[in-house]
């Protein structure tokens, strides 16, 4: 250590807490203005420090800055004692002199000599020559680094090559499967096009009919209303010169009453005049003159009553007139009404009746085609018999020629052996024997498998079906003959509906075969799958469906087999490989098979197995749901709700089948496993089942603390049986006369109800998805923190009267109704949509039975499952009580909606229990995990029907 100034001695003097309280006092100061590095190397020289102590200052990754670098040193150097708070001192003169002064109030005093005795020549040699080691072994360590980096570089740059090439062809097959899509698609919308025309067509038809139907009521109704209108102006006029005749008649009578009475009166008061009475007559007559005056009012009154009667009457008059017009007018209005819809009607008759012209030569012109159909199948088997007898004939004849081929040469050769005896050699006319006879005639009687059309054409000369040569048309030309003459009655009838008879039916490019089909699955080997439709791969030589002309690329369309212990039919469009070889399975007798040829769908087919693109035409997507180990090599792990791709449904020819795990964020196939198909699937759900009965619980523990999920418990009706499995006229096949009915069919069909396969298709959203939480009282906590947020808004509920909810019900707006007694609130399809136009996420609060009612609007809300334990519901104990909800209540609820997730058709997401710790880490895993959900494909689950 250094020699000590006078000052210095002051502060030695010093015992140790005097010496740390000087120093703490300024510790601020000495953590903001010290630097570490600096001051270590004195205080190791000192030996207050040792390696391990500089190396924890100056390189822990507990302090992150410097002042708490050097806040760790004064607690290292507080524990060597009043050493190393001398020490520290020390350094803190020879490198921070202000600091210096500050703590001790001292003027730093530095000799020439005071770093003398710090450390000995000899020990610095060592020590640089230490340093010098370590950095030279840290550069060489480098070197290698450096060299290996380099190495990685180019083996990425050379692997970076590869995929670049690799990409390249994938694009080039990418671009010629869209080229191939386009194409398809340009063919289907054809036949769409044409199917739509020839719907059309029936369509005006029947609307043609219907116009007529209405019409005919609409006339029938003017007549019953034009018959009513003249009954009642009858009455109108009757009571009219009813009214009038009594009112004439009345004012007839009171004007001659009047005037014999005025006159009888007159007479009356004239002889009174001329007559004297006495007082008591005098009263009398005053009396009667009173009773008179009195009987003239009352007649007064009945004038001006009649009067007024005769006014009314007027005035009716008057509106029995009008009415009489208005009438007449409406009646005229009806009748030219009657005209115009009795031209129409003799219009619509008239197109009627050439309609039904038009559809008498239809139905002329189809029953000419197929009985033009029929003659030609006819004669066609009558030359055939003729052929077969011909070729009987040409071999008799053939060994006939040989046999006096062979005579002749006999007696060539005798005369050339006695040419003397013969003297000169005489002319022997030989027979002109085509050398290609007995190639044709090999041809004829060969069983090998026939050739492709094309190539026969250097053979059609010889052996063609409508050549000249003598020589019977081998099974090429017989073939190609055929298949001419199936293109040119499809040509001929593609527009004509066809009915069905036993032997033949044509309908576009659809031809049904009906033969009998013994073991029918033994004389062909089929190909393809649900995606490309089922193909015949190979035809056994010499069976029955080689000679009804079934050749390598024909595709199956429809199987219709009737016996007295099996009957069904089925569409093979959409079935899958083990669907289709389980079906032709169970054909064992006569059969009608609906066939097309589809070569280019073959070829790309087999050329896509050749290649080992695919190993089949499979492909659909099935949602998994139960758990299933991986036991031996080649089998895929699957967890349950996982997404499946299946590919190959007979996989390598077993009842197994081959699927790839896909990636919910782009639907990319990842690896890829075999997996047991839907029967062997369910007998291990069954079983898993059973095994969770018994020791009473559905989860499993995991390594990590989690619980996995063993199941999922889906149940399909019986009563929805496949139409696979049901015969022509409905009646269900009894499984005990099925023959192998494990690879028959699947979804539903099986005597089980439980479905260990879903199947399930994909949908990319493109607005923001409404939310739905699980339990719903959670929900309700997260959505009034989330509507906080940019992107979410609480969906807005409305009020209808009972009027308006009849309506929106009947159109199908109504999605969930609140539970308010008071008020009548409902959640419209209208607002979420308007939610999602907007780009928000519409938090809903409605029941899991409503999401089936959100899918049939093709709106698939996001489901978030929050997991509630007794230990998370205390977390939300003072957000449940400003719901009044209690602890208990929340682990029930939460019970009983979990239960019903199950039954939702589409995939949900459940949070960690352990994510979260109060309502805002709840609200930021939610918001986390609706942004996550939001980004993967939605796969919607698919009735089995």
């Amino acid at each position: 250590m250094a020699d000590l100034s006078p000052k210095d001695c002051e502060l030695t003097t010093l015992d140790e807490e005097n010496l740390w309280e000087i120093m703490e006092n300024h510790r601020y100061k000495i953590v903001r203005n010290v630097c570490p590095s600096r001051l270590t190397p004195y205080l190791r020289q000192a030996k207050v420090l040792d390696q391990l102590d500089e190396e924890e200052v100056l390189h822990s990754p507990k302090f992150t800055n410097n002042a708490m670098r050097a806040g760790y040193l004064l607690d290292v150097l507080k524990t060597r004692g009043k050493t190393g708070a001398i020490a520290f001192l020390e350094s803190l003169k020879f490198h921070n002199p202000d600091i210096y002064t500050l703590v001790t109030g001292q003027e730093p005093s530095v000799d020439s000599d005071s770093f003398r005795g710090l450390i000995d020549t000899s020990k610095l040699t060592e020590c640089l020559a230490g340093a010098i080691n370590t950095l030279q072994q840290e550069l060489s360590q480098e070197k290698l680094r450096s060299q290996a980096l380099q190495q990685h570089c180019y083996k990425l740059k050379e692997h970076l090559h590869k995929l670049g090439a690799q990409n390249k062809n994938l694009r080039d097959k990418e671009a010629e499967h869209n080229r191939m899509k386009r194409e398809v698609s340009t063919q289907f919308h054809q036949v769409l096009k044409l199917k739509d025309e020839m719907y059309n067509l029936s369509m005006r038809y029947t609307s043609a009919l219907q116009d007529k139907d209405l019409a005919i009521t609409r006339c029938r109704s003017l007549q019953e209303e034009l018959y009513l209108m003249k009954q009642e102006l009858q009455r109108v006029q009757m009571t009219s010169s009813c009214e009038r005749e009594s009112r004439e008649r009345l004012l007839k009578i009171s004007s001659d009453q009047n005037s014999k009475e005025v006159s009888r009166l007159k007479e009356e008061n004239e002889k009174l005049k001329s007559l004297t009475f006495s007082q008591a007559e005098k009263d009398i007559l005053e009396q009667n003159l009173d009773e008179a005056l009195e009987s003239k009012q009352e007649l007064v009154d009945r004038i001006h009553s009649l009067r007024e009667r005769a006014v009314t009457a007027e005035k009716q008059r008057k509106q029995y007139m009008e009415e009489k017009e208005q009438t007449l007018f409406q009646f005229q209005k009806i009748k030219v009404d009657f005209e115009i819809y009795k031209e129409k009607m003799n219009a619509l008759q008239s197109q009627v009746v050439e309609l039904q012209k038009e559809r008498d030569q239809a139905y002329s012109a189809r029953d000419l085609a197929q009985m033009d159909i029929s003659h030609s199948l006819t004669e066609k088997d009558s030359l055939r018999r003729k052929v077969f007898e011909l070729t009987d004939e040409v071999c008799e004849l053939r060994k006939q020629l040989q046999k006096v081929q062979a005579e002749s040469l006999s007696e060539i050769k005798e005369n050339v052996m006695e040419p003397s005896k013969l003297g000169k050699q005489k002319l022997i006319r030989m027979h002109a024997i085509n050398p290609q006879e007995d190639n044709d005639f090999s041809l004829l009687t060969s069983t090998e498998h026939w050739p492709d059309l094309s190539a026969i054409s250097n053979q059609e000369q010889m052996g063609s079906f409508c050549s000249s040569s003598p020589v019977p048309p081998c099974k090429q030309s017989l073939h190609k003959r055929i298949t001419k003459d199936f293109l040119e009655n499809s040509i001929s009838v593609s527009n004509v509906l066809v009915r069905r008879r036993p032997a033949l039916r044509i309908l576009s490019q659809v031809t049904a075969l009906t033969f009998q089909g013994d073991s029918f699955l033994d004389q062909i080997s089929i190909i393809g799958g649900n995606h490309t439709g089922i193909f015949i791969h190979r035809v056994t030589p010499g069976s029955t469906a080689d000679e009804m002309a079934l050749r390598s690329g024909t595709q199956i369309m429809m199987v219709d087999y009737d016996s007295k212990e099996i009957t069904f039919k089925a569409i093979l469009e959409d079935t899958t490989l083990e669907q289709a070889i389980g079906l032709l399975k169970r054909v064992n007798g006569f059969c009608c098979l609906s066939v097309k040829i589809n070569m280019e769908g073959y070829k790309k087919l087999v050329q896509d197995i050749e290649n080992k693109v695919t190993t089949s035409g499979d492909s659909f997507y099935i949602r998994v749901n139960l758990v299933m180990d991986r036991k031996a090599d080649g089998e895929l792990q699957v967890q349950c709700n996982d997404i499946l791709h299946v590919t190959d449904t007979m996989y390598q020819g077993q009842s197994c089948w081959h699927a790839h795990r896909v990636n919910l964020y782009n639907m990319k196939d990842t690896d890829h496993g075999i997996i047991p198909n839907y029967s062997q699937a369910q007998q291990k759900l069954i079983t898993l089942i059973q095994d969770m009965t018994q020791q009473s619980t559905v989860f499993r523990k995991q390594s990590s603390g989690g619980q996995q999920k063993l199941v999922r418990i889906v149940s399909m009706d019986k009563s929805k049986v496949n139409p696979l499995c049901s015969s022509s006229d409905g009646s269900q096949t009894e499984p005990s006369k099925l023959e192998d009915s494990s690879i028959v069919c699947f979804w539903t069909e099986s005597c089980f109800t439980l479905v260990p396969y879903t199947r399930v298709k994909p949908y990319k959203p493109i607005r923001p998805r409404p939310v739905v939480f699980v339990p719903m009282v959670i929900g309700r906590i997260l959505s009034e923190k989330l509507s906080l947020l940019k992107d979410f808004e609480k969906c807005p509920t409305e009020y209808l009267s009972q009027e308006e909810y009849e309506v929106r019900r009947q159109s199908g707006d109504i999605i969930h109704e609140k539970e308010d007694p008071s008020h009548h609130n409902y959640v419209t399809y209208q607002a979420v949509e308007s939610l999602m136009h907007k780009n928000m996420h519409c938090l809903l609060d409605i029941n899991l039975n409503c999401v089936q009612t959100l899918h049939r609007a093709e709106i698939f809300p996001i489901i978030i499952h929050i997991p509630v334990t007794e230990k998370n519901a205390k977390k939300l104990k003072k957000a449940l009580q400003r719901l009044g909800t209690t602890e208990e209540q929340i682990l029930e609820t939460a019970k009983r909606e979990e239960a019903e997730l199950e039954k939702v058709p589409c995939l949900y997401t459940s949070l960690v229990p352990d994510c979260w710790s109060d309502v805002d880490s709840l609200v930021n895993c939610a918001r986390l995990s609706i942004a996550d959900e939001q980004k993967k494909f939605v796969w919607i689950e698919r009735s089995p029907q």
